[in-house]
C-alpha cells in the first residue's frame, strides 16, 4: 500500500516538473507589481461582427485555438527573485456575456488561472488581456485567429478551411526581443517632472465611460497632410489641444500636458514576438503664453514625437530598461524588496504623465472573412494619475478613436471630435451607457 502511495506521489511530482515555464519579458516584470483592482493593467480589443454572437460556438473556437498559443496558455507564479510564467493545463476560460466595464480586474482564481478573458455582447466579441502576457500586437493576433475560427464554425459550408489550424504565415515566437536586441551604452530616458493630472467629478461606482469616434482614414490623411504631419501625430496633437482648450481654458500653466505614446518596436528590429515589445515616448506641451492656436500646438507635439521616434532613441530607451533588469545587484534582491522599490519608482514616473494615447495600427483580415466584420476597437484601463486615455486602430478604411475615462465631464471628448470635424473629417460617435445612467 505504501509503495502505491509513493508511486502516486512521484507521478504527481513528475507531472508538475514537466510543466513548461517562461520568464516575463522586460516590460512585463512591472505589471504584476503595480496591478490592483482599480489600476488593472488590462486592455480590451473588441471586434463587431455583422450578426449576434453564438456563445457556444465562441467557446468552441477558443477551446480550439488556445492550445496553439503558448503565450496565452500561461499562469503567473511568484518566485523568490522574479515573477514567472508556468504552463496552464486547465480548460480554457469560460466565455461569458459581458458583465463588467472594459479592462476590469481579472480575478485569476475565477478564470481558471488564465490572464485573459473572452466576453461578448450582441454582435461584439471582447478580448481582455493582462498586459504582462503581451501588448496590443500580440492581442490582435490572438483575436483575429479567434474570429477566423468562430466564423468557420458558424459558416461551415462557406468557410471550409481546416477548422483546427491557425492561419499560415503568422508567428508564434516567444522570444524576449528586449533582451535579444539589448546594447550596452545608454542615457537616462524618463522624465520625473510632474505633469498635469486630469481631475474632476468621477462617474459613480467603478463605471468607465467609453466614447468611440469613427473617422474615414482617407479624410484623416488629408487633414494631417494639410499640417505636414502623420495621422498619429495629428491625433495626439488634437488630444493635447483639446485638453489645453477645455481643461486649462487656454491659460498658461507651469505644469505641462504630457501624453504617453507607446511605439511598437517590432518593425525596427524585424521581430515577430508574441510577447510585449514596445517603448514609451512622450509628447509634451507646456503653455507658457495665452491663446495658442491649434496649428502651434500641433507643430510642437509633432516635432517632439518626430525627435523621439528614431531608431537611435528607441534603442536607447529599450537598452536603458533592459540594463536595470541585467543589473546583477538588482537580480540578487528578493522579489518582496524589488516590489517595494519598483512601486516607488513607478509612483514617481506616473506623476510625469497626464494621459496615454496608443495606436495598434491597421488591422487586416483575410478574404472571405472580412465581409462578416464591421469594426475593431481598443479600450485602455486607467493608470495611476491617468483618468483618461485614448486607443486607436483602423480597419477597412475606417479609423476608430476610443476614449476611456472615469470622469463625468465630456468636454475634452467633444472638443476633440469637433476639431477634427472642422478639418473636413466626417465623424460618427457612439458611447456606452455610463454617461446616461
Amino acid at each position: 500500500m505504501r509503495s502505491k502511495e509513493n508511486k502516486k506521489g512521484n507521478s504527481k511530482s513528475l507531472r508538475k516538473e514537466q510543466l513548461a515555464w517562461d520568464k516575463l519579458d522586460n516590460t512585463a516584470n512591472l505589471f504584476p507589481v503595480i496591478a490592483t483592482e482599480d489600476m488593472t493593467n488590462v486592455y480590451r480589443i473588441s471586434v463587431t461582427l455583422t450578426e449576434e454572437i453564438d456563445r457556444v460556438l465562441l467557446q468552441e473556437a477558443l477551446n480550439r485555438i488556445l492550445p496553439q498559443f503558448s503565450v496565452f496558455r500561461m499562469r503567473l507564479r511568484m518566485g523568490i527573485f522574479w515573477y514567472y510564467f508556468e504552463e496552464n493545463t486547465r480548460p480554457a476560460p469560460i466565455v461569458r456575456e459581458e458583465y463588467s466595464h472594459p479592462g476590469a480586474y481579472i480575478d485569476k482564481s475565477r478564470n481558471n488561472h488564465y490572464m485573459f478573458r473572452v466576453t461578448y455582447f450582441k454582435c461584439r466579441i471582447n478580448l481582455e488581456v493582462f498586459h504582462a502576457l503581451t501588448d496590443g500586437a500580440g492581442g490582435i493576433t490572438f483575436l483575429k485567429e479567434l474570429v477566423y475560427q468562430y466564423l468557420r464554425l458558424k459558416y461551415p459550408d462557406i468557410l471550409k478551411e481546416d477548422k483546427d489550424k491557425i492561419s499560415s504565415g503568422i508567428f508564434l515566437d516567444k522570444e524576449d526581443s528586449y533582451v535579444k536586441n539589448f546594447k550596452k551604452g545608454h542615457a537616462k530616458v524618463y522624465k520625473s517632472e510632474k505633469a498635469l493630472t486630469l481631475n474632476g467629478e468621477r462617474l459613480p461606482g467603478d463605471e468607465m465611460g467609453v466614447v468611440h469616434g469613427y473617422l474615414p482614414v482617407d479624410e484623416l490623411k488629408a487633414a494631417a497632410k494639410k499640417y505636414g504631419v502623420t495621422i498619429n501625430q495629428y491625433l495626439v496633437g488634437v488630444f493635447i489641444y483639446a485638453v489645453y482648450k477645455e481643461y486649462l481654458k487656454e491659460q498658461p500653466s507651469r505644469i505641462p500636458i504630457r501624453c504617453c505614446v507607446p511605439v511598437n518596436l517590432r518593425p525596427y528590429y524585424d521581430s515577430h514576438t508574441m510577447k510585449n515589445f514596445f517603448a514609451m515616448v512622450f509628447a509634451t506641451f507646456k503653455p507658457e503664453k495665452e491663446k495658442y492656436t491649434f496649428s502651434e500646438v500641433l507643430e510642437i507635439v509633432a516635432e517632439d514625437l518626430k525627435k523621439q521616434i528614431t531608431p537611435e532613441n528607441l534603442n536607447n530607451i529599450m537598452s536603458y530598461n533592459v540594463s536595470n533588469e541585467k543589473n546583477w545587484i538588482l537580480r540578487a534582491v528578493p522579489l518582496v524588496v524589488k516590489n517595494f522599490v519598483m512601486k516607488q519608482v513607478y509612483g514617481v514616473s506616473a506623476r510625469a504623465t497626464s494621459a496615454t494615447v496608443t495606436n495598434i495600427g491597421n488591422i487586416e483580415l483575410k478574404e472571405p472573412y472580412k465581409r462578416y466584420v464591421e469594426h475593431f476597437y481598443v479600450t485602455l484601463s486607467m493608470s495611476k494619475g491617468q483618468n483618461m486615455k485614448g486607443g486607436i486602430c483602423s480597419y477597412n478604411g475606417m479609423l476608430t478613436f476610443t476614449f476611456s475615462s472615469v470622469l463625468m465631464d465630456l468636454s475634452i471628448q467633444k472638443s476633440f471630435f469637433q476639431i477634427i470635424a472642422k478639418d473636413g473629417v466626417l465623424v460618427a460617435i457612439e458611447s456606452n451607457g455610463a454617461y446616461y445612467e
